[in-house]
């Protein structure tokens, strides 16, 4: 269900989703979600299908169960573009939205929370960042209103190495390796740069890194210093039409894309559509499964699709970015209801749905339970822990789609774990911040 909105967002949304109209339900005994969605710009082509599979998943417990423990759900869709100042101005419009105010914010990438960190933390609002966002946020005790599920960009990295390890025949062949590490130089792609230093250094590979300007049209001369150093393997951390791009330079000068593992944010089949030949034998990580086959993605074909109420077009059910922004909206509201058990089935604030993120546990049962095995590993989160330690696979593009190629690759938490509570003492002082007490 949405708010009633203005007249020309009604059919902002109507064109741009094949809406047809907003129902208003009574605020007073809804839940309000906000959602910053990006269906504009650079990026549309991962935000649109992103934010249809989220606004999917709401719908599908609305239409299917009549929200979250009878409280239905409502939200309102603000267009962020991937900017950090549009982020901003979203946040500031929706957090006072809703009967108790906005009680969580659903982020879709790392900009955004640089943008709305200090901010969330001021006004004690918790921002749900799955899977992206700076690494050291999985520190609860300095960073109580920053969560980052079920795995965060150090704890991909590692998953990576561990897979580049199997690769060539064991951890201990890693040594010598020469990996070249080619990211956008903003605060997404230089995230990971302390995590390879030290595995470089606990392995015995070579790094080189290699910056590219976003938004990484004009790759050129990365790709012909790759060319001079010739790598064993690449670690391409991009998005966007960086990732195409990048692809085809590889192709260019000859290296194998099958050597190629990128982060989560480069298994866009769009983006591997437009890299064309190019793209075939990449490899790239993520931590949730692709495919329509998984019980819960079938109950939102028969409940939302069947019933004409898709945010989107039937085709990109199933899809990476579909899948994960389904995901995210059931973290969100699997937190929700854990809150709501033991608040009461009500509207929930902000406090409250903190409590329902630091006890939030998926496990093996329960996500059997929501029709959702395999589609993400069993993770559990708690004061101290933002992050939950959850799995990381890998996939590789044939042509025409993803073929998973490995079961779950458990992160290297001893490596990650003291880097984080490191990096965030130093966030601490910085900032003059007193970390708080866990149990």
């Amino acid at each position: 269900m949405r708010l009633k909105q203005p007249w020309w967002s009604v059919l902002l949304a109507t064109v741009l989703m094949g809406l047809v109209g907003v129902t208003a339900v009574a605020a007073g005994g809804a839940q309000f979600i906000p959602i910053l969605g990006y269906r504009e710009g650079a990026l549309k082509a991962l935000g649109i299908s992103m934010t249809n599979g989220f606004i999917d998943y709401v719908t599908l417990l609305n239409e299917r169960d009549g929200g979250i423990h009878g409280v239905p759900v409502v939200w309102e869709e603000c267009e962020a573009v991937w900017d950090a100042s549009r982020a901003v101005e979203c946040y500031e419009r929706l957090q006072a939205k809703g009967p108790l105010g906005t009680a969580v914010f659903p982020l879709t990438g790392t900009p955004f929370v640089s943008a709305l960190l200090e901010r969330a933390t001021h006004d004690q609002i918790p921002l749900l960042a799955v899977g992206v966002g700076r690494s050291d946020a999985s520190e609860g005790r300095v960073f109580p209103y920053l969560f980052n599920p079920p795995v965060n960009w150090w704890s991909q990295n590692t998953a990576k190495i561990r897979f580049i390890g199997q690769r060539v025949g064991g951890m201990a062949q890693l040594k010598g390796q020469k990996i070249a590490h080619v990211y956008a130089n903003n605060d997404f792609g230089r995230d990971t740069l302390p995590i390879l230093d030290a595995q470089a250094a606990q392995y015995g590979f070579a790094v080189q890194h290699l910056p590219v300007p976003p938004p990484g049209l004009d790759q050129k001369a990365t790709w012909l210093r790759v060319k001079v150093a010739q790598p064993d393997w690449i670690i391409l951390r991009s998005s966007g039409v960086m990732t195409p791009t990048a692809l085809k330079e590889a192709a260019q000068i000859g290296f194998p894309r099958d050597k190629i593992v990128g982060v989560h944010g480069t298994c866009s089949e769009p983006d591997m559509r437009q890299a064309g030949e190019a793209a075939l034998g990449f490899l790239c990580a993520t931590w949730w499964g692709t495919g329509t086959h998984f019980p819960l993605i079938q109950e939102v074909l028969q409940y939302v699709y069947a019933r004409g109420k898709g945010a989107g077009p039937a085709q990109d059910v199933g899809t990476t970015r579909w899948n994960l922004g389904l995901l995210r909206a059931l973290l969100m509201t699997e937190a929700l209801r854990t809150a709501m058990r033991h608040f009461g089935h009500q509207p929930m604030t902000s406090a409250q749905v903190q409590w329902g993120l630091e006890h939030l546990s998926l496990t093996a049962a329960s996500l059997k339970a929501l029709g959702a095995e395999g589609l993400l590993s069993p993770f559990s989160l708690s004061c101290r822990d933002h992050e939950g330690g959850g799995g990381v696979k890998f996939q590789q593009w044939d042509g025409t789609q993803w073929q998973a190629i490995t079961d779950w690759i458990a992160p290297d938490q001893a490596l990650v774990r003291p880097l984080v509570e490191a990096s965030a003492a130093r966030y601490a002082q910085e900032k003059g911040i007193t970390p708080r007490d866990c149990p």
